[in-house]
């Protein structure tokens, strides 16, 4: 039998995380091992259920969503963690994908596209952000030069693609789009993928 994802809920608001609880564990490959109310909390709770994706709200009390991801994102084997946030704010989802998220979503997008961003994630496909997001992050002017290949590839991690769908649609090997999503992640000043595709949103080096 194939083990069920774990997904852990994190959000300040009983009534969104029953809902989310409620999707989650109709699904048979997917199961809600937790629930916290703010990032304190998810911190412990990640630590008891060892999930395998968190889904967390940005704005939440005592401690909120972001600095709690960039604590549990230092740690061992850490979780993926997934935002679902109402913020509208582009500099808040901006920090929050370079604290360590694997992708974000709107709240007002959750019954559409939470669970295709859940899958995407558990399937190693590392960025996910939601149209409404890339709208959101998408403003400032570019800046950064980056070559039509660079580019390519910067498209293709968008629509979060692996490094093999990458490479097999470029014909190279997985090791050079390694390589090139590095050098891509050095001229935009990235920590890591996800972070780089959000730049580039942002500086509209790609568009929507």
């Amino acid at each position: 039998m194939t083990r069920k994802l774990k997904i852990l809920i994190a959000d300040d608001h009983a009534i969104v995380r029953m809902g989310l609880s409620a999707l989650i564990d109709t699904q048979p490959d997917m199961e809600c091992v937790g629930e916290a109310i703010d990032g304190n909390d998810a911190i412990m709770k990640t630590k008891k259920h060892k999930p395998d994706i968190i889904v967390m709200d940005i704005m939440m009390p005592e401690l909120d969503g972001i600095e709690a991801t960039r604590t549990i994102a230092g740690q061992p084997n850490a979780p993926c963690i997934l935002f679902l946030t109402s913020s509208t704010s582009s500099d808040e989802l901006t920090r929050s994908i370079k604290a360590g998220a694997a992708g974000a979503i709107m709240k007002s997008e959750a019954n559409a596209k939470l669970l295709e961003a859940l899958r995407a994630i558990a399937n190693g496909r590392e960025t996910y952000l939601s149209e409404e997001v890339r709208a959101l992050v998408a403003s400032d002017p570019p800046t950064l030069p980056l070559t039509d290949r660079q580019i390519k590839i910067l498209a293709a991690m968008a629509k979060g693609l692996t490094n093999k769908d990458i490479a097999a649609a470029l014909d190279c090997s997985p090791e050079s789009v390694k390589d090139r999503i590095n050098a891509i992640c050095t001229k935009l000043g990235a920590a890591n993928r996800t972070e780089a595709v959000a730049i580039a949103l942002r500086k509209q080096i790609l568009k929507i």
